[in-house]
């Protein structure tokens, strides 16, 4: 049975996506909506974005959310799945997206996390394996496929229109499967009983 039609009578789980950049000039926008393109046919997500070039959490942590953040935090908090869609910045992942992370402790836990990547010749898979051990602290699961562009620039049209789809497309596919298993699995377990760090 399909996985996208397997639980027809049940709600959909909440799906944001996190849209990890804010550099001036960022190629974030392009994977993301390439990426809602596969959310948006399936019936398994309701999904919606958190875009760090529109919103920001400072890198000094504060007693309270910093002004405009709310509602990003409130669709964190809402959450059942994560899909962190990040470039590859030094070898690592950006700051805004750190700060992201370490702004929201409760929001992560017990809920999976999954990565599409972008960058250079690493795709920035690297990105990614900086990622995984920050959101294990924070009692998140991370999903083992990712989805990652190497050299993303050249591989979309000025549409955004990946211009060789087929094995991107099955990665995004298997990611989704994944993820919409353990989003369901990981809500069941969480309403029979609730997580205790």
């Amino acid at each position: 049975m399909d996985i996208t039609t397997q639980h027809s009578t049940e709600r959909p789980m909440r799906l944001v996506v996190v849209s990890g950049s804010n550099r001036h000039g960022r190629f974030g926008p392009v994977v993301v909506d390439w990426f809602l393109r596969h959310t948006a046919g399936r019936g398994d997500f309701e999904t919606e974005v958190v875009d760090l070039g529109e919103v920001e959490f400072p890198t000094d942590l504060g007693p309270g959310l910093p002004d405009g953040a709310g509602e990003a935090t409130a669709r964190l908090a809402a959450a059942d799945a994560f899909v962190v869609v990040t470039p590859e910045y030094n070898h690592s992942y950006p700051a805004a997206l750190k700060s992201l992370i370490d702004w929201h402790g409760a929001e992560w836990r017990a809920k999976p996390v999954a990565f599409v990547s972008y960058g250079g010749m690493s795709g920035g898979l690297r990105a990614v394996e900086h990622l995984r051990p920050v959101f294990a602290e924070l009692h998140a699961v991370t999903v083992r496929d990712t989805v990652s562009f190497h050299h993303a620039h050249t591989h979309f049209d000025e549409r955004g229109r990946h211009r060789n789809p087929e094995h991107c497309d099955a990665a995004a596919k298997t990611l989704l499967d994944q993820l919409s298993w353990w989003s369901r699995a990981l809500l069941e377990a969480r309403t029979v009983r609730p997580y205790a760090v």
